[in-house]
């Protein structure tokens, strides 16, 4: 600390001055600020603590010269947070804010990463690897320590209440090259929709269990420097209890959804998810191999993921879709089923829904759930080809078809951790297994055995009928 006390002395000096400013708004702006005679002091006391050359994210250029940028010392600090809570009167802890603008110009940046905040509920102290990914639960204590400055955002006005988060799942994963702004991205229109950028963390998760599991918000963070969640990124409602005295109080409390995981079934997630995340990444391993079939397998799992993905994100809760897209979700989930059941050598279009059905009722193991495999797959495909050759599915009445997509996603979701579990590593395709399977005595062998270990070892929540 001694070496950066001139910087600290240089803060607490700034913070006196600030109880002599203008509480009026246009007085305090950043800007404002920086036209303050105390400014220059503080600037230099920055430059000396954390030179250009060691701290280069401190800086911007400007007409060809290197300066500090004064928008990263008071807007991304929270600094100018701090001057204008003073000025206006608000109590802020002085040295707190000068130690914490220290460690943010002396530390190093560190790398900024990719949150997920999830709408799910888990056990508290949850960490779960997933690939390059960490799935996540912080207590409110160990949020301030990724939070720039969390003193003063607990006194901004509309500022994130940490308590609102605390033990929220997120799934986090480093992103070196991410460029970080202050303002959440939650629909980027340079790319994939966030959720499909992020399907290889976010599938061995909904495989685990029925109940949906979606993405609430995403947006970048850089580990003390910083956090763009915003309040307004975090769904609430309002949670009614009685008070010592038996009054009826109200809270705002994070919406979690129906996806719970009891910290009885932790361990159990933990190796359903470790086990189906080493198969995803077996098979993406396959995008830089010489063989073209080990290299199609792979990308026509991250194409079926994406389109699982596309539609289970809008679908907003277990019967609930807007009516717009009820057959927009079915293509999607009709054309994962094809990505991970279509075979290189179908080239006759007319056998490739009677190819898709038998393969996909090949990965059940009992004659009742292979029948109802195979009509529900046959009437999907059916409603998938009068949709996209421009007729009208028009069958049921909206709470039946609703009624029938769900019950289509729950089997793809099934046909994805099936497909996982069996599909090779070597140069074999699943599909010639399936099919050969389906058609003789090796179905035990190619089929049963292998998933009966796998759900015996490491089995979802509720092991399938077929298997149960």
């Amino acid at each position: 600390m001694s070496k950066h006390l001139p910087l600290h002395e240089a803060v607490l000096s700034w913070l006196e001055h600030a109880h002599h400013l203008s509480p009026h708004p246009h007085a305090i702006t950043d800007e404002a600020l920086t036209d303050l005679p105390e400014w220059e002091a503080l600037e230099e006391a920055v430059s000396t603590a954390a030179p250009r050359d060691e701290h280069p994210d401190l800086y911007t250029k400007i007409n060809g010269d290197r300066i500090l940028n004064y928008r990263t010392l008071l807007a991304e600090s929270s600094l100018g947070a701090a001057t204008r809570l003073i000025a206006q009167g608000t109590d802020v802890p002085e040295s707190e804010v000068a130690d914490s603008f220290v460690a943010f110009c002396a530390h190093p940046a560190p790398v900024p990463e990719r949150w997920l905040l999830l709408n799910g509920d888990f056990p508290q102290g949850t960490r779960i690897r997933l690939g390059q990914y960490t799935l996540q639960t912080f207590t409110e204590d160990a949020l301030r320590q990724v939070i720039p400055m969390p003193t003063v955002e607990g006194l901004k006005p509309g500022g994130l209440d940490l308590g609102l988060i605390a033990d929220a799942p997120f799934l986090h994963v480093p992103e070196p090259d991410r460029k970080v702004s202050r303002r959440p991205t939650w629909f980027d229109f340079t790319g994939p929709r966030a959720e499909t950028q992020h399907w290889q963390a976010l599938l061995p998760l909904m495989l685990w269990d029925e109940e949906l599991l979606r993405v609430d918000s995403v947006f970048t963070v850089q580990r003390g420097r910083s956090f763009d969640l915003r309040p307004t990124a975090v769904p609430t409602t309002l949670h009614t209890y009685l008070d010592p005295q038996g009054r009826q109080n109200e809270a705002e409390v994070r919406e979690t959804g129906t996806f719970h995981v009891p910290p009885t079934s932790a361990e159990a997630l933990t190796a359903f998810c470790t086990a189906i995340s080493a198969k995803i990444d077996a098979v993406m391993a396959g995008v830089t191999h010489k063989r073209n079939i080990v290299k199609r397998r792979a990308r026509r799992l991250e194409r079926a993921a994406r389109h699982l993905l596309a539609a289970y994100q809008r679908t907003y809760h277990d019967n609930g879709v807007w009516p717009v897209e009820t057959d927009e979700l079915l293509l999607d989930y009709v054309i994962a089923l094809e990505a991970l059941l279509i075979s290189p050598v179908d080239k006759d279009h007319k056998s490739i829904g009677r190819n898709i059905r038998s393969r996909a009722a090949a990965l059940f193991l009992t004659p009742a759930e292979q029948n109802r495999t195979e009509t529900l797959v046959k009437k999907a495909y059916e409603d998938r080809s009068t949709y996209v050759h421009g007729g009208v599915i028009e069958d049921e009445m909206e709470e039946k078809k609703l009624e029938a997509l769900r019950t289509l996603r729950l089997l793809t979701l099934q046909i994805f951790l099936r497909w996982l579990v069996l599909t090779p590593s070597d140069t074999d395709d699943l599909t010639d297994l399936l099919d050969a399977a389906s058609e003789g005595p090796d179905h035990a062998r190619v089929v049963e055995q292998p998933l009966r270990d796998f759900f015996t070892a490491t089995p979802p929540r509720v092991r399938p009928a077929d298997i149960a």
